[in-house]
């Protein structure tokens, strides 16, 4: 899609959010939940009594009814039609060459533990700081936005020998 009618399509969201729901959007609420839910069909007990996971299943409550739920499955499945819409079903692992496939995977799935952890330490996710904090006018939130690329480019540096 062209980056400017994502942009555009992606702040008309985020104002329906605000306007439909009175909250912006995030999604590592999401995993949390999700994690609570798998967990406790494993453990219940453990869940239960945990500080974390426990006030999920409270009063008998479902983590899984909550809309930031929905919001994340309807994400998935989005992104799902549309790769299907514009034929980018294929299966494949972009790398660069300097880099295996398995070193590759490796990477991917760390680093996503590393944000999954650092989203819900820091109470939020990019998406809910990036977003929905830079909406608000929130200057913690347009602090961390521009610490986010000023990072992401600094980083690059470093590692765009194993891209190019």
């Amino acid at each position: 899609m062209h980056p400017y009618l994502a942009g555009i399509a992606l702040g008309t969201v985020l104002f329906a959010a605000f306007f439909l729901s009175g909250r912006g959007l995030g999604g590592s609420a999401f995993y949390a939940r999700l994690t609570a839910y798998l967990y406790h069909a494993v453990a219940p007990d453990h869940v239960s009594h945990s500080s974390y996971f426990g006030h999920y299943f409270a009063h008998g409550k479902n983590p899984l009814h909550f809309w930031l739920v929905y919001l994340g499955v309807g994400t998935f499945l989005g992104g799902l039609a549309a790769s299907f819409i514009h034929g980018r079903t294929a299966s494949r692992v972009e790398k660069g060459p300097s880099i295996s496939v398995q070193g590759r995977l490796i990477y991917a799935l760390a680093g996503g533990i590393l944000v999954g952890f650092a989203s819900r330490l820091g109470l939020g996710c990019t998406s809910g700081q990036g977003l929905s904090g830079t909406a608000l006018l929130s200057l913690g939130s347009w602090i961390f936005l521009f610490s986010v690329f000023f990072g992401g480019y600094a980083a690059a540096y470093f590692v765009k020998d194993g891209w190019l």
